[in-house]
């Protein structure tokens, strides 16, 4: 299995060699240089497996020679063994032929766990294989942070960095990061949006001379790993519903476009998905995209569903990539545009091939607050405000498909919210019954490349 970039300037890469590097040395991200696919006999025998099981054969044909059966079954087997669901990602029925898939049930209370804990074992794999160690940098809009700091704390052969948008995440996001006390783990809090965050995280990445020499890596969803763990559950969900016999749709809240992209990969993989349905906040701009063709930027306007205040959405670029063909000079231009003028617009073919993959909606703040009243009122469910805006949207789309609607976050991760809408505050698990009691270290940044690179190579000196 060989990996190739989006821009089609960089070298093919490995399975491990992708995972370690990131993003690519020409400024784009990795994907297959074709996808396995996976027969209605293979998908079918999937039923009755567990999420382990299930997981080790869909993911499999991409890891190639990169890792053993052994070694690739022992990663996936650490990875889940934390998790306080048996099933994992259980599905709850919301109305008829509406279900919900809990992705909350990892450590730090959201779908990132499901990657982010793998990813952390197949590093610590391959870095005490080869005895090297690396730096991991990471921008977070909330729980892509967590989810890597507990994921990488402690480990001998890593240090890891995550910039958080100061004041932008909410206090129980905040403190999974701050709390963390391995001296290997550091929270920065930096000026400004989320959008920022990431800007300077793939200027370091374009910074080869630091790239280099703090051997630098990246557990974003510009990972193609973080990527490739998400397929899973999509597949669990729909067999079992019924899959491959009967199709199903999902509708995925989504910031960054890597959760409902990973949607697409199961689909291209043969899995029988009919509608994949993009579901924003008021920060639209992937609906708006999706509407129009014209993929611009209006800034970021905080919201009750913080994950998603997101307007450079990274992973929409690899579905641009097969939108066009797999043009990596067209891709190329179109992040150009984005970079010099803050936006592009679709070309009709490319958008036409979107549109075949993807609907979309959006939830305003009103929308959000009335259905999390209305899911627990009517439907018996406490959502946190990113679920929320998923089930308002699935509401366009029902249908006698079934439709799954990914819950990404437990709601005690956002009580406030949650609490304004339904007068309930919701309790976190005991396992983390005293967050709000543990000391917190975190640093403050501005939003400044050079400041960012030049504590990093304090802290790894230190």
């Amino acid at each position: 299995m060989r990996y190739i970039s989006t821009r089609g300037q960089a070298p093919e890469l490995t399975f491990e060699e992708t995972m370690l590097t990131g993003l690519a040395r020409d400024g784009g991200l990795y994907v297959p240089a074709e996808l396995p696919r996976m027969s209605d006999g293979d998908i079918a025998a999937l039923v009755g497996l567990s999420y382990e099981e299930a997981a080790f054969r869909v993911m499999r044909p991409f890891v190639g020679d990169s890792f053993t059966d052994a070694e690739f079954g022992d990663c996936i087997a650490r990875a889940y063994a934390g998790f306080g669901h048996a099933a994992r990602a259980p599905l709850k029925q919301l109305q008829d032929n509406h279900f919900l898939l809990e992705l909350f049930h990892g450590p730090t209370l959201a779908f990132k766990d499901f990657a982010m804990q793998l990813i952390g074992q197949l590093f610590q794999t391959a870095l005490a294989r080869n005895g090297d160690r690396v730096t991991i940098v990471g921008a977070t809009s909330g729980d892509t942070g967590s989810a890597a700091m507990e994921a990488f704390r402690g480990l001998d052969n890593v240090d890891v960095f995550i910039l958080y948008p100061h004041g932008r995440v909410s206090e129980v996001q905040r403190r999974q990061m701050t709390t963390v006390a391995e001296a290997n783990a550091h929270a920065l809090a930096i000026t400004g949006s989320f959008d920022d965050a990431q800007a300077r995280l793939k200027d370091m990445f374009n910074d080869f001379t630091f790239r280099d020499e703090v051997r630098l890596a990246g557990v974003n969803s510009i990972n193609f790993a973080r990527v490739l763990a998400q397929v899973v559950y999509y597949f669990t969900a729909a067999v079992s519903l019924g899959a491959p016999h009967r199709p199903v749709s999902f509708t995925v809240p989504t910031g960054n476009f890597g959760d409902i992209f990973a949607g697409y990969l199961a689909k291209r993989m043969g899995l029988p998905i009919e509608r994949l349905v993009v579901a924003t906040n008021q920060n639209d701009i992937l609906h708006r995209a999706l509407s129009t063709g014209d993929y611009v930027t209006h800034g970021v306007a905080p919201s009750i569903s913080p994950s998603m205040d997101i307007q450079v959405s990274s992973n929409f670029e690899r579905a641009l990539f097969d939108a066009y063909g797999r043009d990596g000079a067209a891709v190329a231009q179109l992040m150009d545009e984005l970079k010099q003028g803050g936006g592009f617009h679709i070309s009709q073919g490319a958008l036409e091939a979107l549109r075949a993959d993807f609907a979309s909606g959006r939830a305003s703040e009103e929308e959000t607050s009335a259905m999390i009243a209305r899911a627990l009122s009517d439907m018996g469910e406490l959502l946190c405000p990113h679920s929320a805006v998923g089930v308002h949207v699935a509401q366009d789309f029902l249908g006698a498909t079934p439709m799954i609607t990914l819950a990404t976050a437990h709601p005690a991760k956002f009580p406030d919210a949650v609490e304004a809408a339904t007068g309930i505050r919701p309790a976190l698990p005991p396992r983390m019954a005293d967050l709000h009691a543990r000391p917190e270290r975190m640093t403050r940044v501005e939003n400044d490349l050079h400041q960012i690179e030049t504590l990093i190579r304090k802290e790894i000196a230190a």
